[in-house]
């Protein structure tokens, strides 16, 4: 089983079918096009910033192992593990592009193949039923914003809802 994330725009308001015209669908999973073509699988999926910046990544990383003068087996075990680099987080760029672009994470799904985490991500999102437009999601659990609750700058790290404001 794979874990497939569904991309919306960031206005769209949960069950709306008109929504999943501009939807994008991103495996979590290592990606043997970017291992293999690197920065041609960026611009492939129009991704050039980061198509731009992983080429001059190769380039410079090429560069860098000649001026050093690395030797050929050990230069070619350096090239490999930049692109077994590239190949882990082509889709986390990918995911980041997208939120770039106004495409906001709005699901995730476990499925044996696109078709299956097309079908269940589409599903989950109809079955939801439209609620008022809000200008960012929130979490109901954590209950509703005070009034005068100042919403923080994001948190870096593994937990940025483990405190809840006093």
């Amino acid at each position: 089983m794979a874990t497939y994330t569904l991309h919306l725009p960031r206005d769209a308001r949960p069950g709306d079918p008109s929504a999943l015209e501009e939807a994008e669908l991103v495996r979590d999973a290592f990606s043997w096009g970017a291992f293999f073509f690197t920065f041609l699988w960026f611009f492939a999926h129009r991704l050039w910033l980061a198509g731009l910046g992983v080429l001059v990544l190769v380039f410079a990383f090429g560069g860098l192992l000649e001026l050093l003068e690395v030797h050929e087996a050990a230069a070619t075990v350096a090239v490999l593990l930049l692109q077994v680099l590239i190949g882990l987080e082509a889709n986390s760029l990918r995911r980041w592009t997208l939120a770039r672009h106004g495409l906001a994470l709005a699901d995730v799904v476990s499925a044996a193949d696109q078709d299956e985490a097309e079908a269940k991500a589409y599903a989950r999102w109809l079955a939801q039923r439209p609620g008022p437009a809000s200008a960012s999601p929130r979490n109901p659990a954590l209950g509703p914003v005070p009034s005068t609750f100042k919403r923080p700058d994001p948190v870096i790290g593994l937990f940025p809802d483990a405190e809840r404001p006093r």
